[in-house]
């Protein structure tokens, strides 16, 4: 899918750092980043579309800003990449031939908590909603900017390694570490082990290792789980940690750049719709009726907050 532009996936007036012949020039900038790959072990990105205008310029900017990047034009190529690589995260379109962007996501998820950023076209919310109940931990719709995608990545990159920083300082051992792929743990370690990785210490203790319950939900907070009548809902990890946040500030409204820079880890860079959509998420799993929630409250104009019922 193209946009009017012609080419898919950018917007021209947000960026004025992109080449146009990318193998014309080799600036200061490509050297220090050769500089980097030299001295130091760059992180590996797998960069999923089938556009490939748009992939190879991906590629070339992520290579400059110091990553290892590898790329795949459809989900089959995709799925063959990720178990040969085995990146630091994954950039992935929906819209792939092949196995679609979703499937490549419920694949992937299968067997690895390797960060995914999604990329879509479309501007269905319901979309944005599936790919992140599969798994993915954030998503960007078509046009963006590059400045936007690299501050996604380095924020997913430092959650999850402060994740996994965490969980082998309780415990987990550096044998265990080691044994493990270096994208992540599998989807059952995850489960067990996941840990909320915020800065804020919570104002009440409990929340922190406790279960809180939402009318027929259960939240446990240790086991990063969300619970109705025993059994557990599908919420994403980046979902777990917006309600986390959220609980742990009650009545406190945050706004969405906020939220970003909280729970998300990056500075606001134009595109807050991902707030929304988590937020649609949780209220979907936690609430009798979405449309009029008891919980998770939006503050007109300004955000959303956490709030019991009569508090």
């Amino acid at each position: 899918m193209r946009g009017a532009s012609g080419c898919r996936g950018w917007s021209p007036a947000a960026e004025t750092t992109l080449p146009g012949a990318p193998s014309n020039r080799r600036s200061g900038s490509v050297r220090r980043a050769a500089r980097y790959h030299r001295v130091t072990m760059a992180r590996t990105l797998l960069v999923v579309d089938d556009e490939a205008i748009l992939r190879e310029t991906l590629e070339y900017n992520l290579v400059r800003d110091g990553y290892r990047v590898v790329t795949a034009a459809d989900g089959r190529e995709a799925l063959a990449r990720f178990a040969a690589e085995r990146p630091d995260l994954v950039v992935l379109d929906i819209m792939l031939p092949e196995i679609s962007g979703l499937d490549v996501c419920r694949a992937i998820r299968r067997e690895s908590d390797v960060p995914i950023l999604m990329l879509t076209a479309k501007d269905s919310e319901i979309d944005k909603v599936v790919g992140l109940e599969l798994g993915a931990d954030d998503y960007l719709t078509k046009p963006f900017s590059l400045r936007e995608l690299l501050a996604r990545i380095r924020a997913l990159l430092r959650r999850t390694e402060a994740r996994h920083a965490a969980d082998q300082a309780e415990g987990s051992g550096p044998a265990a570490q080691a044994a493990l792929p270096s994208s992540g743990r599998s989807a059952a370690e995850v489960a067990a082990a996941r840990a909320d990785t915020s800065s804020e210490a919570p104002p009440v203790s409990e929340l922190s290792t406790g279960q809180q319950e939402l009318d027929d939900v259960v939240v446990d907070m240790a086991g990063h789980r969300v619970l109705r009548e025993g059994v557990e809902l599908p919420v994403t990890a980046k979902a777990f940690d917006l309600l986390a946040f959220l609980m742990r500030h009650p009545g406190q409204v945050f706004t969405r750049e906020q939220l970003l820079d909280r729970v998300w880890g990056y500075e606001y860079a134009g595109e807050t719709r991902t707030v929304d959509v988590h937020i649609h998420q949780l209220r979907s799993l936690i609430e009798a009726d979405s449309s009029e929630p008891r919980f998770l409250h939006t503050v007109r104009g300004v955000g959303y907050v956490f709030r019991r019922p009569n508090q």
